[in-house]
């Protein structure tokens, strides 16, 4: 039997602490030599990311594990939701870096969670991870063969941004400054967790959200590696895992646990990214009059004008006043933030049965872009 139709039947989202201001970063994360950054003002400028949270106390310690926060974030999904825990049958998480090399991420989500044995899978990417992790979710539910989906994802990137994962590193010159392309991400990077149940018939008596469609596709055939963590790229593109190195020590030294982004290449994608958009508009038969609300994943503002100048010059610019995003008083969250921003915009924004959601979440790690078509009921 082939059901037609999914429905995402309740959200929530975990933001751990306190919300930490721009004058608070190095202070929280340390700075690295014990120098004040070179990159953070200008990264600051560029995302305008007003505050942010982080799952480390107050020395700088981490508490928590990314697989705690998924499952926090379940909790409050459930909490505003017409089922319990016992009725979830599919677990699905999603992450850039899981908390363990092995084993996978949905199994520490499904611990956190106490639940019975039931069928997980789990998705590690970058941003567009959440997005495998909902088709899977979707296509469980739309094969009749699962009732309640669960799907989470979670970013506890502070604890490799704090100062002592750089210090001693090739990724410091000799004047005691980091690279610009790992400094870029500590002052961009946040903390927290997004989830969602999946349910094929809508709510009784709230809100829910129709999943017409999920479209994903890589670009890794056109683009060399553009963000990377464990590993380390040559100019030629050739990609150099940390597990080739002599010795973890080894690895370390060089600073392959941390990540890194490559801006030049990302500025590159961007085009890219719109004319996939595009063409995901034109597939369905969707025109950008007809969104209602546009939740676009991006890490930093000046990112979202690039967006916006190319949209406008093609003639499919949903306009700036559809557009409902958090990362500003939120940060990027990576995986978890589309997730966040579905939860906070049904918490404070009540759209009205009939109203269409697009999603857009593309991923700068190979290039990646996924879109997602909801609507209300």
């Amino acid at each position: 039997m082939t059901l037609d139709a999914a429905y995402l039947t309740a959200w929530g989202a975990h933001l751990p602490g306190r919300p930490i201001k721009n004058g608070e970063i190095e202070h929280v994360l340390g700075k690295v030599a014990g120098k004040a950054s070179r990159t953070g003002p200008a990264a600051l400028r560029r995302n305008r990311i007003k505050q942010r949270h982080y799952a480390l106390d107050a020395d700088g310690v981490p508490r928590t594990t990314a697989a705690a926060m998924a499952a926090q974030a379940v909790r409050q999904a459930l909490a505003g939701s017409e089922r319990t825990l016992a009725d979830i049958d599919f677990l699905a998480a999603a992450t850039t870096q899981n908390d363990l090399l092995a084993p996978g991420f949905a199994s520490g989500v499904h611990a956190a969670l106490r639940l019975p044995p039931l069928e997980i899978a789990s998705f590690q990417s970058v941003c567009a991870s959440v997005m495998m992790a909902l088709k899977a979710a979707v296509l469980q539910v739309k094969a009749d063969a699962k009732r309640v989906a669960a799907v989470a994802a979670a970013e506890f990137a502070s604890r490799f941004l704090r100062a002592a994962m750089y210090d001693g590193t090739d990724l410091v010159d000799a004047d005691g400054h980091l690279d610009p392309d790992a400094d870029f991400l500590r002052f961009t990077l946040s903390d927290g967790a997004g989830a969602a149940l999946v349910e094929p018939r809508r709510n009784e008596h709230g809100p829910s959200l129709r999943v017409d469609w999920i479209s994903l596709r890589s670009f890794a055939d056109r683009f060399d590696t553009c963000m990377i963590g464990g590993g380390r790229s040559d100019e030629d593109g050739a990609v150099h895992p940390w597990s080739h190195c002599a010795s973890p020590g080894d690895a370390a030294r060089q600073g392959l646990f941390t990540l890194r982004q490559d801006f030049r290449l990302l500025e590159r994608m961007i085009p890219l990214w719109v004319a996939e958009y595009m063409r995901c508009l034109d597939e369905r038969r969707l025109r950008a009059a007809d969104v209602d609300w546009l939740l676009c994943h991006y890490s930093a503002h000046h990112f979202r004008e690039d967006l916006v100048r190319l949209a406008r010059q093609a003639g499919c610019l949903i306009p700036e006043e559809r557009w409902f995003t958090n990362l500003y008083d939120v940060g990027n969250v990576g995986s978890a933030s589309i997730l966040v921003m579905i939860e906070e915009l049904m918490r404070r924004r009540d759209p009205v049965p009939g109203q269409r959601i697009l999603c857009i979440v593309p991923e700068s790690g190979r290039a990646i872009v996924s879109l997602m078509h909801l609507t209300v009921c």
